[in-house]
């Protein structure tokens, strides 16, 4: 099986520490280790180095390679756009198609939170198990979820497919859109809905069929780049060819559509850091209890946030459930719960022409 470490999105809501050029990815949030890094690390207790790739983009190459220095060079696979995941993707895919048309792939985020990383890999292979039983279904894993999260998307799962050890997959009977706190607390009542984590493992033969019926002008596109691969052009045709792509998700484009899906329900402990809500409320054992990077000085201050990645003094007195980071060129202070509404910055900054706070 091969491994793909998707490492080239913009991490828009953990503004100001996230940037353009240095995303979240690259950049210590959850601790001393980049997120990159430890994503990497956890897989290398499983597997091979030699199975697992990284997926980034021009933008972001050098920066990802400073966090990975022990990966050699075709083990990346660099787009020269970003077009969205699906995009991603499928040139992962048709690179692992050109060596093993049969081989067995799985994408895996740069910036999820794991807790149980040996119950995870042990998901990930139970799952390649899965699509080795029944190669013509593409595999998820969805995890249990633990509280009425209005931040994820979800699966509800239908009829049990197989059992592997003792372990049930199931297939999938339908997505559902990221909810409200009514629908979110509906679901967390309900065995059969789970946490959509967006990781997908499937045979890369069965998985470029899906772009073949549901996304035939990117599948023609990616034929192009997989018959040039190899050969001296190689790189002047992914240029060309790989910008032409629509830019849409691999859910959208591929996931809601595809037939016959199974998902495998997991806990292992996992979040998907995307904003500073989520950072908060993995590092802090207690509902009062402050999270704090940097020289702060606090008093009376419970409940918050405050990350200070300068040499300056933050001082807090009586403030409650707050996110407030500082880097050398920006600040952000909002309150907790408005931790989504983050990326809603960055947006404003490009529509008024301030890109270098992008």
């Amino acid at each position: 099986m091969k491994l793909v470490i998707l490492a080239g999105g913009s991490g828009t809501r953990l503004w100001p520490v996230s940037r353009k050029e240095r995303p979240k990815q690259v950049k210590p949030i959850i601790a001393d280790q980049t997120l990159l890094a430890k994503t990497y690390e956890r897989l290398r207790r499983g597997f091979l180095a030699r199975d697992i790739f990284v997926a980034t983009n021009t933008s972001q190459i050098n920066a990802i390679k400073e966090q990975l220095s022990g990966v050699p060079d075709k083990n990346y696979i660099v787009e020269p756009a970003k077009r969205d995941t699906a995009a991603a993707i499928g040139l992962a895919a048709v690179y692992s198609a050109k060596q093993n048309p049969k081989e067995i792939m799985v994408n895996i985020n740069s910036d999820h939170y794991i807790k149980n990383e040996k119950e995870y890999i042990r998901i990930i292979k139970l799952a390649e198990k899965a699509v080795a039983r029944q190669p013509d279904s593409g595999i998820l894993i969805g995890v249990n979820p633990t509280y009425p999260e209005t931040g994820y998307g979800y699966i509800k799962m239908g009829e049990q497919a197989m059992e592997i050890g003792r372990t049930k997959i199931f297939q999938i009977e339908r997505f559902e859109e990221k909810p409200d706190v009514k629908t979110a607390l509906k679901y967390l009542e309900q065995w059969e809905y789970l946490w959509n984590l967006g990781c997908f493992v499937w045979r890369v033969d069965v998985l470029l069929k899906m772009y073949q019926k549901f996304l035939p002008a990117t599948y023609k596109i990616l034929m192009k780049i997989k018959a040039a691969i190899g050969k001296p052009d190689e790189s002047i045709v992914i240029k060309r060819e790989f910008k032409k792509i629509k830019p849409i998700s691999m859910d959208y484009g591929i996931i809601e559509k595809a037939p016959g899906l199974l998902v495998i329900p997991a806990d292992f402990g996992w979040a998907d850091v995307g904003n500073w809500g989520t950072v908060k409320d993995i590092l802090c054992k207690s509902k009062k209890g402050n999270i704090k990077k940097g020289k702060i000085l606090n008093i009376n201050s419970e409940d918050n946030l405050i990350y200070n990645y300068t040499n300056k003094l933050v001082a807090l007195i009586g403030v409650k459930e707050m996110i407030f980071i500082e880097t050398e060129d920006a600040v952000l202070l909002c309150p907790k719960d408005r931790a989504q509404d983050v990326k809603e910055i960055v947006k404003k900054l490009k529509g008024r022409g301030m890109e270098k706070y992008v």
